[in-house]
């Protein structure tokens, strides 16, 4: 008999947990708090940045706001450490991380990674009279990543092996810093998104830079905590209806040549 009272008993504490899991008010709390807060990292154009009246603008920034928009709900941009990026998400002081983020195994498995809404690659940029144009020519060569980016990560894991043939691996806290040790000569070559890289080496005026070849694709999407799967998707529909609607196209071709989103249809 009391077997079967606690066998009975599990079940239906099963049936609670397995309920309250799978219960998502994600949603439910941007819409009671009013406010929609996307993490980002301020120094990463065309991105997310602030501009020369210290106002943070970019692609990022416009299509979260639209998005925000259609919720009903306030925008707030808050500036964090790239590096603690995951920390601030699940802490609760930001609702998602959206500024150019890379999507990788890692990302994917700590949190909910919306689908892929722009596509990019990873790039070294070298002095144009290096003569670095592949792979073997960084054999010895010092290399700059951005402290927590997608460099780092690949540097890191799946071209550990050509990482290793560098003399260096130096880590910066914003890319434009590395960009410029470039070209005084602190390093010799950096590796940085294609669209962050062609923004700031045009900013900078720096024409003695180039992108000499291309490490990877990087498909660029927006990290929502593990559990907010209700928050990914609205935004997904959302982003969504924008690219059937052209206001995505509007919006992207504000601060890139053409429409560069991969956003699926409907």
């Amino acid at each position: 008999m009391m077997k079967k009272l606690f066998a009975a008993v599990l079940v239906l504490m099963m049936m609670v947990c397995g309920f309250a899991h799978a219960e998502d008010n994600s949603v439910q709390a941007i819409l009671d708090k009013g406010t929609f807060i996307l993490g980002l990292d301020d120094s990463f154009p065309p991105m997310g940045f602030r501009d020369e009246n210290n106002e943070i603008v970019g692609f990022d920034i416009d299509v979260a706001k639209a998005v925000a928009a259609k919720l009903g709900v306030e925008f707030v941009a808050q500036p964090i450490s790239w590096d603690a990026k995951e920390l601030e998400l699940n802490s609760g002081n930001i609702d998602c991380i959206w500024n150019g983020m890379s999507i990788t195994p890692e990302r994917e498995a700590s949190m909910a990674m919306s689908f892929p809404y722009l596509n990019n690659q990873m790039v070294f940029y070298v002095k144009a009279d290096s003569g670095i144009k592949a792979a073997e020519d960084l054999a010895g060569k010092s290399v700059a990543v951005q402290n927590g980016s997608y460099a780092e990560e690949l540097l890191n894991g799946d071209f550990a092996d050509m990482a290793a043939t560098f003399s260096e691996v130096l880590g910066y806290d914003e890319y434009l810093t590395a960009l410029m040790d470039l070209q005084n000569g602190g390093c010799d070559a950096v590796l940085v998104d294609l669209v962050v890289g062609e923004y700031k080496v045009s900013g900078m005026g720096a024409t003695d830079l180039i992108a000499g070849f291309a490490l990877a694709d990087d498909n660029y999407g927006i990290g929502f905590r593990k559990d907010d799967v209700a928050l990914r998707d609205k935004v997904q529909e959302l982003l969504i209806e924008m690219k059937a609607d052209g206001s995505l196209a509007e919006i992207c071709k504000k601060w890139f040549t053409d429409d560069i989103t991969v956003v699926p249809a409907k």
